[in-house]
């Protein structure tokens, strides 16, 4: 199963920190004033720069967003799905993903909550290519669900809604996630909620011998 083409090269001209912060700042502003009520000049000032040197880097606000969105699809799928990857039993694989993909919104909540809330700004072209990386991220989670249902670990449920419910319970942290919350004890408990509550996970020796395929 192939990943999305990548991003179009301009948008990745910038790297590290500056890049980070531009964005982030700029994250920051949409939530505060709404996307549609900000304007580059206002941007720029959030950013801490002059408008025509952030011109010098996104040509539009639209293209500012588009990568904030980007940032919170291609990142996790360039980086949490290596997890999906590594050795260990499905519902070993599936709990370092929660694991990552909840410490990734804790450190990202704003850039996240603003990608979720303002999609339908973005262009046809670039909502698609945010929406792409999306499913395939959800195609993975339905996979290794899939893994765990073959070999008896969890119930035997329809991988892509509980693929979908479990998405949608992490996600939604972003809502209402604050700084001084406990991300060890938010990563347990939704373990709790997406492992033993969604998929009912039975461990090994409950469920018999593993599943040939489920390291694929």
């Amino acid at each position: 199963m192939a990943t999305p083409d990548p991003a179009p090269a301009r948008l990745e001209g910038l790297h590290g920190s500056r890049r980070d912060a531009i964005l982030a700042a700029a994250a920051e502003y949409f939530a505060e004033q709404g996307y549609h009520s900000a304007g580059m000049r206002g941007i720029a000032d959030s950013v801490g720069i002059k408008g025509a040197s952030l011109y010098n880097h996104f040509t539009s606000k639209e293209e500012i967003l588009y990568a904030i969105a980007l940032k919170m699809t291609r990142v996790p799928v360039e980086e949490h799905l290596l997890v999906l990857d590594e050795s260990g039993t499905p519902a070993e694989r599936l709990t370092s993903l929660i694991d990552v993909h909840l410490r990734h919104l804790a450190v990202n909540r704003v850039e996240h909550l603003v990608s979720l809330r303002e999609l339908s700004a973005l262009t046809g072209e670039h909502r698609d290519r945010v929406l792409e990386y999306r499913k395939y991220y959800q195609r993975r989670v339905r996979d290794v669900i899939a893994a765990g249902i073959r070999a008896g670990e969890f119930d035997d449920v329809d991988a892509l809604r509980a693929a979908v419910a479990a998405l949608d319970l992490m996600n939604g942290v972003s809502w209402w996630l604050r700084d001084d919350h406990d991300i060890d004890a938010l990563v347990a408990t939704y373990v709790e909620y997406i492992v033993d509550g969604i998929l009912r996970h039975r461990p090994r020796a409950e469920s018999g011998t593993g599943d040939p395929t489920a390291h694929r």
